[in-house]
C-alpha cells in the first residue's frame, strides 16, 4: 500500500486493537504463556495471576529491582500497573527477530516482504513497539498483554524457556490483524489482475475486425474520411473526447441524412420518433456500448489513450467496440502502441497518413504588443487572469473580442465561435485558452501564445508550471489556417520575443511514441475486493488494489486522485457499495466549492431516500439567478451550470431519485443565456472588477462562491482585504468589522457612489472618540440592517 494508506487506516485499526487484543488472541494460549510465567515467579496454584500489583511485585521480586516505573512496558491491568520490561530490551529482542534470515523468508512467503503489497516485516514491528507503549484514551493510559508479550518476557527473564523463533506465528497472527489483506492476498491478486485486458471483451474477439489507423497533424482531413465512412455504413458508432465534438456528428449526420442518436454522461437524444434507437450513434468515448454490433466506429484522438486519469476509456473502446471497421484518428505517435495492442488480439492496423491541407508557418517576429492585433488573430493564454487582462486591454483599443476557456458551458463556447467565426460581427479577435485544441471549428488566421508556460498538476498532486509539451504546442497551432476557413495559410508566433525561439524548438522536437495504455478498475472488481475487506474505506479499497494490481508492459492503471477525493467527501454517508461508487465516478470540478459541496448534498439527500426533485434543486441553486455584475458572478454562475450537469448525469444512473431531468435541461439553457450574455459584456465585468481592484478580484478564481455557502468568518477575512489596500488607508483600525464593501461586492452590487459613500462613513467614524465611536458603531449596523432588507426579499 502507498504511504497514505499505511499509515491512516492501519493504525486506526491497530488503535482498537491495542484495547481489545486479548479479545482477538486465543486464550488458551495466552494461558499457556502466563502458566509458564508463575512457574517461574513462584506463584502457588491457587495464587490469582489477574493482580496486577501481585505480578508486577514477583517480576521486580525476580530482578531485585525497585518500583521505577520510567521507560518501562505495561501490560493491561485494573490499575494500569505491572512492569514487563524496558523499551530498550524489547527493541533489541524485535531487532533480532526482524533480522534473522530464517524470519525474513518466512515473512516472504507470507507476503511480508514489502514488495506486492507494500507491507514489509519492519513495518509491522514498527507498529509492533506501539503495542507496547501506552496510549491515551480518555484520562486513562490503555495497556494490552498479548503472547508477544509473554514471549518476550520470557525471552528477557528466562532464556532457557522461549526462543526468539517463537515469536513468528504469533507476529504473524497480529500482523493479520492489522492489516487484514494478509489473510486473503491471493484471492485479492486474482481479483486486481489485470493482465491479457482483450479478454475482458469475449464478444469482440468473437469476430474479426479491421482496423484503420487515420494519421495526420490538425487540419489534415483524418476526422473528415473516417467520418465518411461512419455516415456510408449501415450502422455506425462515433466516439469523441468531447460532448462538442459528439454534437457536432450528431447534427451533420443528422443534417447528412442519416439518422443519429446522441449518448453523452450528461445527455441522450433519440430522434426516431417512436422512441427506437438509431443505427448510427455520436457519443463521449466513455459512454460507448462494447455490446452492441455496428458495422463501423470511429475513435477520435486515439492517442488521448496515454491520458493518465481518462486513457483507459480509450483502451476500452479499442479493444471492445463490436464493430466490422474501426477507424482511430489521431497522431503517428500512438501507431506503434496500436499496432503492439491489436498484435495480443490478432489483428492487423491499416495505416493511412495525411500531410496538413494548407501551409502554416512561424513567424520570424513576436507580436509585442497588442496594438499590432489584425483581424483573425486568436491570444492563447494558460491562465484565467490572463484571458481577463488581455480582453480588458484588448478593449481599451477600441477592439472586440471573443472569449473561450475551459469552464464556460459548451453553449457559451459555440456561441462565441460563431460570433468571432461571423464575417459581418465586428468581433474580430480571440481570446482563448488551450480549450480550442479540439472540439471547435474557428477560422484563426494567426495563433499568437500569450506564454509557452502552463500550470500542471504533477503525480504529487503538487502544482508546477512548465514549458507546454510538443503536443500541445502542435495541437494548438494546428487551429491557424483550416482548410474549411477563409484563412488559408496559418501562422504562429508568441506574444513576447524571448519566447519566440523556445517555441520554434518546442514545434521542431520529435513528439515521443506512446508507451502504454490505461486501465481502470470495474465496479464488479472494487466489490470483490470490498467483500475481502468489509471494513475499508472505497478509498482505500482503491489503494490497495492499484498496489495489488499486475499490469503488463503495455498498460498502465489510470490516476484515481478525482475518484478518492469523491469517495473521501462522501464516506460519511450511508450508501452501499455500488452507489457509492457510481457517486465517486460523477465528473466533477475539484477547484469548485460549491460543485463539491453539491455532490456532497445529493449524495446525502439519495441516502434518506429523499428524490432530488426539480422544485428542490430550484431552491438549493437559489433560483432565479440575476446576470452578472462582475467577474466574481459569472464564477458562480458557471459552477451552478456545473451542477446542473451534476444532477443531470446522475438522472441517468438514478432515474427515481433524480426524476425531472428534461426540466433540469431547460433550466440549464436558460442558466446557458444568462452566461452568454455575461461573456459577450466580458469587458464590462473586468472593468467593473478593475476599478475595484482594492477588493483582490485577481484572487476571486480561489474564493468560495456566495452560492456554496461562503461563512461569516470568510465574510469578515474578506473585509479586512478591503482595508488592507491603498485606497482603504485612511479608514479606521476598526474597519474590518464593518461590511458594506465586501458584503456589496459579494451580492455584485457595489458601485462608486456607493464607494465614496462607504468611505465617508469609514471617515466619519475615523474623527470620532470613546461614547460618539460606539454610537457611530451602533448607527452603522443600523444601516447595514436597513440596506440588506430588499436583498433578502
Amino acid at each position: 500500500m502507498n504511504s497514505s494508506s499505511n499509515s491512516h487506516q492501519p493504525k486506526k485499526k491497530y488503535e482498537r486493537n491495542v484495547e481489545n487484543l486479548t479479545a482477538h488472541l486465543e486464550f488458551n494460549l495466552i494461558r499457556h504463556n502466563i502458566q509458564l510465567m508463575k512457574k517461574k515467579l513462584n506463584f502457588g496454584p491457587e495464587e490469582p495471576d489477574s493482580d496486577p500489583d501481585l505480578f508486577r511485585s514477583r517480576i521486580l521480586q525476580s530482578r531485585g529491582e525497585e518500583g521505577h516505573m520510567d521507560d518501562q512496558l505495561y501490560y493491561k491491568g485494573e490499575h494500569d500497573k505491572g512492569v514487563l520490561a524496558k523499551g530498550d530490551e524489547v527493541k533489541k529482542i524485535l531487532d533480532k527477530f526482524y533480522k534473522r534470515k530464517e524470519i525474513q523468508k518466512l515473512g516472504a512467503d507470507y507476503g511480508l516482504d514489502g514488495k506486492a503489497n507494500k507491507i514489509s516485516i519492519r513495518d509491522i514491528l514498527l507498529l509492533l513497539r506501539l503495542h507496547f507503549c501506552h496510549y491515551h484514551v480518555g484520562h486513562c493510559v490503555a495497556w494490552t498483554i498479548s503472547v508477544l508479550a509473554q514471549i518476550i518476557t520470557n525471552q528477557l527473564y528466562f532464556n532457557e524457556l522461549a526462543h526468539v523463533d517463537d515469536l513468528f506465528p504469533f507476529f504473524l497472527r497480529h500482523a493479520k490483524q492489522i492489516f487484514p489483506v494478509l489473510d486473503c492476498k491471493d484471492d485479492l491478486r486474482k481479483i486486481s489482475d489485470l493482465r491479457i485486458p482483450p479478454n475482458w471483451y469475449p464478444e469482440a474477439r468473437a469476430m474479426q475486425r479491421k482496423i484503420i489507423f487515420h494519421s495526420g497533424p490538425t487540419n489534415s482531413g483524418k476526422t473528415y474520411h473516417a467520418i465518411q465512412k461512419y455516415l456510408s455504413a449501415k450502422s455506425g458508432v462515433y466516439c469523441g473526447p468531447l460532448k462538442l465534438l459528439a454534437h457536432e456528428i450528431f447534427e451533420k449526420s443528422n443534417a447528412a441524412g442519416v439518422p443519429c442518436d446522441l449518448v453523452t454522461g450528461e445527455e441522450r437524444v433519440t430522434v426516431e420518433s417512436d422512441g427506437k434507437q438509431a443505427a448510427h450513434v455520436a457519443c463521449t468515448v466513455e459512454m460507448c456500448s462494447v455490446t452492441t454490433p455496428y458495422e463501423v466506429a470511429v475513435i477520435d484522438e486515439i492517442q488521448m489513450i496515454k491520458d493518465p486519469a481518462r486513457g483507459w476509456a480509450w483502451t476500452r473502446a479499442l479493444l471492445g467496440l463490436c464493430a466490422e471497421e474501426i477507424h482511430l484518428c489521431g497522431e503517428s505517435a500512438a501507431i506503434d502502441l496500436v499496432t503492439e495492442l491489436m498484435y495480443t488480439t490478432g489483428e492487423d492496423v491499416e495505416v493511412r497518413n495525411y500531410k496538413r491541407l494548407t501551409p502554416i508557418s512561424v513567424l520570424d517576429h513576436a507580436l509585442e504588443s497588442l496594438d499590432n492585433l489584425r483581424p483573425g488573430d486568436c491570444i492563447v493564454c494558460f491562465s484565467k487572469n490572463d484571458i481577463y487582462s488581455v480582453s480588458r486591454q484588448i478593449e481599451i483599443r477600441g477592439l472586440e473580442s471573443a472569449v473561450i476557456y475551459g469552464s464556460l458551458p459548451p453553449g457559451t463556447k459555440l456561441a462565441q465561435a460563431k460570433k468571432f467565426n461571423d464575417p459581418d460581427d465586428p468581433c474580430k479577435i480571440l481570446v482563448a485558452t488551450d480549450a480550442i485544441g479540439m472540439g471547435l471549428n474557428l477560422s484563426i488566421r494567426r495563433i499568437i501564445f500569450y506564454s509557452l508556460m502552463k500550470p500542471s498538476i504533477n503525480e504529487k498532486g503538487e502544482r508546477e508550471i512548465e514549458p507546454i509539451t510538443t503536443s500541445q504546442a502542435l495541437q494548438i497551432a494546428g487551429r491557424a489556417g483550416r482548410f474549411s476557413s477563409k484563412f488559408k495559410e496559418g501562422e504562429v508566433t508568441t506574444m513576447n520575443r524571448e519566447d519566440l525561439s523556445l517555441l520554434r524548438e518546442i514545434l521542431n522536437r520529435p513528439v515521443d511514441p506512446i508507451k502504454a495504455a490505461g486501465l481502470h478498475p470495474t465496479a464488479e472488481q472494487i466489490e470483490m475486493f470490498a467483500y475481502h475487506l468489509p471494513d475499508t474505506t472505497l478509498s482505500n479499497l482503491i489503494d490497495i488494489f492499484v498496489d495489488f494490481s499486475q499490469v503488463d508492459g503495455q498498460y498502465f492503471v489510470c490516476n484515481m486522485d478525482d475518484f478518492k477525493f469523491s469517495a473521501e467527501l462522501i464516506q460519511h454517508i450511508p450508501l452501499s457499495l455500488r452507489v457509492r461508487y457510481v457517486f465517486c465516478t460523477a465528473p466533477i470540478n475539484k477547484k469548485q466549492p460549491f460543485v463539491c459541496s453539491s455532490l456532497l448534498q445529493f449524495a446525502r439527500q439519495y441516502s434518506r431516500n429523499e428524490p432530488l426533485t426539480f422544485s428542490w434543486l430550484r431552491r438549493y441553486i437559489k433560483w432565479p439567478l440575476l446576470p452578472p455584475k462582475n467577474i466574481k458572478d459569472l464564477m458562480d454562475l458557471e459552477a451552478v451550470h456545473d451542477v446542473l450537469d451534476l444532477y443531470l448525469w446522475l438522472s441517468y444512473r438514478f432515474i427515481d431519485m433524480f426524476p425531472d431531468a428534461s426540466l433540469v435541461r431547460d433550466l440549464q439553457k436558460q442558466l446557458d443565456d444568462v452566461i452568454q450574455d455575461g461573456v459577450h459584456n466580458i469587458t464590462k465585468l473586468i472593468k467593473i472588477s478593475e476599478t475595484y481592484k482594492l477588493l483582490n478580484l485577481e484572487s476571486l478564481s480561489e474564493s468560495q462562491s456566495r452560492l456554496s455557502g461562503t461563512s461569516k468568518s470568510q465574510a469578515r477575512r474578506n473585509r479586512s482585504k478591503v482595508l488592507g489596500s491603498k485606497a482603504a488607508e485612511p479608514l479606521a483600525p476598526d474597519a474590518g468589522e464593518k461590511s458594506l464593501a465586501s458584503r456589496l461586492v459579494q451580492q455584485g452590487l457595489l458601485t462608486a457612489d456607493m464607494l465614496k459613500q462607504l468611505e465617508k462613513e469609514w471617515m466619519t467614524q475615523q474623527t470620532e472618540h470613546g461614547k460618539e465611536r460606539t454610537e457611530s458603531g451602533t448607527y452603522a449596523k443600523g444601516t447595514r440592517r436597513k440596506k440588506k432588507e430588499p436583498d433578502s426579499d
